[in-house]
């Protein structure tokens, strides 16, 4: 039989799930329970995923593999210089720059994913991210230097990725750097004590107030809703963000009731509506107008909620990018975008003209770095390649 050269044949191409699975780690002892015959069942996120050996759980990136459940660690598929605006936080170092970064996956399956090249990369072959070799000590190091007084685990959903996080954030919090969570919000009590000792700021997508809906994306309304409740009695400084999907959830009645929701947890919580744009699998449906947002923030003003926010179309939303005095009404940071255009806050984050305290994540030293009235985009930080996939 004669032998076939293999001496030109192209190298074998790794898959995208196989290069992940060499990229993890035993998950924390605090996030998987023994159920026994290999069996585990994972507690990052509230799927609470009952994981036979050799099998994923739903976000398919946390996998038993002979009993033990391992988790994603020593990569970024994301990773910038971010304005802390981007996040959204408006109510933290107004004008910080915030080094971000993201893993790969997702609980969910949002149709109108804005990530989804990271987020749903596992699930949809369109969807291609690499995973780059990092360390944490590169990471915090690369905060050091960006002077980015925060950094954030963001792209993805950072709750199923928490290990990785934890080691970033251990050594970030050395270097006095504050560490926040851009999540959906499907947490646990166990992943929540689990980071509390290390993560401060903690923004949450609340995607809708119906259980139908959120059914059509992957997750239970209730567990989002229980976690914003719980985010805010274990004092995480949260802001909540609503996507604003014509036909989808901008129904009078449902921003009603999640005005009413988070106003009833604390009227000081921040609640963001932006604009969202035909995307991913959703773009059949209408982008969200200037009159649209305008109309969900006074349903959120009516509701008795101190601080509403209009975002996605800089500009063209009156004062909805501003932070206002709740007592005097006094403009204490103004906004276009990204952009800080006035700071207003004395130390500690007091309205300077009735010294009113404005709720937030305030550091008494804290002010807006020179040069912010100067246009800001985001910078990506360089890193070393992964091997090719």
């Amino acid at each position: 039989m004669a032998r076939v050269s293999t001496r030109n044949r192209a190298p074998e191409v790794e898959t995208l799930d196989r290069a992940l699975k060499r990229r993890t780690a035993p998950a924390a002892p605090e996030l998987v329970r023994d159920l026994g015959d290999d069996k585990v069942q994972c507690l990052a996120c509230g799927h609470r995923c009952r994981i036979p050996p050799g099998l994923d759980g739903i976000c398919r990136v946390r996998s038993n593999v002979g009993g033990v459940l391992r988790v994603p660690r020593g990569y970024v598929a994301g990773l910038q210089v971010d304005p802390i605006e981007k996040k959204p936080f408006f109510h933290a170092f107004p004008g910080a720059d915030a080094l971000s970064f993201g893993m790969l996956g997702c609980d969910f399956h949002c149709g109108y994913c804005q990530n989804w090249l990271t987020s749903q990369a596992l699930r949809d072959d369109a969807a291609l991210a690499p995973p780059r070799d990092v360390s944490a000590d590169e990471l915090v190091g690369l905060a050091v230097r960006s002077r980015a007084p925060v950094v954030v685990s963001t792209y993805n959903e950072p709750l199923i990725t928490t290990e990785w996080a934890l080691d970033v954030f251990r050594g970030a919090r050395r270097h006095g750097i504050v560490c926040g969570y851009v999540s959906n919000g499907n947490a646990t009590p166990e992943v929540l004590e689990l980071i509390r000792p290390v993560v401060d700021l903690y923004k949450v997508d609340l995607k809708s107030f119906r259980k139908d809906a959120y059914r059509e994306l992957g997750g239970k309304v209730d567990n989002v809703l229980e976690s914003i409740e719980r985010l805010h009695g274990m004092g995480f400084w949260v802001e909540i963000v609503t996507l604003l999907v014509p036909g989808f959830n901008d129904s009078e009645g449902e921003l009603r009731d999640i005005a009413g929701f988070l106003a009833g947890v604390s009227r000081d919580i921040p609640w963001h509506v932006t604009a969202f744009h035909a995307d991913y699998r959703m773009a059949e449906r209408r982008d969200t107008t200037v009159r649209d947002l305008l109309r969900a923030a006074a349903i959120g003003r009516a509701a008795g909620l101190r601080f509403v926010y209009a975002g996605n179309l800089p500009g063209r939303v009156g004062d909805l990018e501003d932070t206002h005095c709740p007592e005097c009404g006094a403009t204490v940071v103004a906004r276009q975008g990204f952009r800080v255009t006035r700071f207003d806050l004395g130390p500690g984050g007091v309205c300077r003209r009735c010294e009113t305290p404005i709720a937030g994540f305030w550091k008494a030293d804290w002010s807006v770095p020179a040069g912010n009235d100067g246009p800001r985009v985001p910078r990506a930080v360089p890193l070393r390649p992964a091997p090719d996939l």
